[in-house]
């Protein structure tokens, strides 16, 4: 299942439109643990049928440790018992992301996991979000954050991203050229800035119809209430 359904062209006839602006970072557990639970609510909303809206999902980029060194990787361990008062109390916490993670179907190997500086991991999800993108958006997203927390690539090395991201169709070499261009850096730095600027302190957050912010990996429940209560009030002002 995917969670970009619209495209970029809008026909007259067009149904009622739902944004939702997903701000988290491709090393952040609690980023896949709510696209999976954001997904599963989704399809809880539809249970009973079509919502008549569309929803149009967009990734964004918001960074864990912006001042991470390029092309610099180490375990997360470390990252972590630096971040939270030592190795005991990291192991516990990520022991406790794992189990969590594996009740939404996602199998986390946090032994594997590599911390690094996530800006070339952004550029290619905001590449895909390109009109012309061969892929979607959450084809990229789903594909990075499973190798850092499932495969242990370095998310940071333009080289393993390449590698990581062919599975999708994409030539390693081209992929390979534009990291090391510095096409979308902007794009991405401006994309940053509007969520500081505009209270996004954590991730995840889904920002609804560029109004409304829930923070943080919900239930899938609620996030179907939510789906449910915004196609509703956009059906209702599309009748208006």
């Amino acid at each position: 299942m995917t969670t970009s359904e619209t495209s970029s062209s809008t026909p007259a006839t067009a149904r009622p439109v739902v944004t939702v602006d997903i701000f988290s970072d491709v090393v952040c557990p609690w980023c896949y643990i709510g696209k999976r639970r954001f997904e599963k609510g989704l399809e809880l909303a539809r249970a009973d049928g079509d919502l008549g809206v569309d929803f149009a999902v967009t990734f964004k980029p918001y960074q864990l440790d912006p001042r991470a060194a390029p092309g610099v990787a180490g375990p997360v361990s470390e990252a972590y018992a630096k971040k939270f008062g030592g190795p005991e109390k990291a192991a516990e916490i990520l022991d406790h992301l794992t189990k969590t993670a594996a009740g939404d179907g996602l199998e986390f190997r946090m032994d594997l996991a590599q911390r690094a500086n996530t800006l070339l991991a952004h550029r290619l999800i905001w590449r895909a979000g390109l009109p012309d993108s061969p892929v979607t958006q959450d084809a990229m997203k789903e594909r990075l954050l499973r190798a850092y927390f499932m495969e242990g690539v370095h998310i940071g090395n333009a080289q393993a991203l390449a590698d990581t991201v062919a599975d999708l169709g994409l030539d390693p070499d081209e992929t390979l050229a534009f990291l090391e261009t510095d096409d979308g850096a902007d794009d991405v730095s401006a994309e940053l800035k509007h969520g500081y600027e505009n209270g996004i302190t954590a991730v995840p957050t889904f920002v609804f119809n560029d109004s409304w912010a829930v923070p943080g990996a919900q239930d899938p429940e609620t996030f179907a209430k939510v789906l449910e209560k915004l196609a509703n009030a956009a059906l209702e002002a599309a009748a208006d």
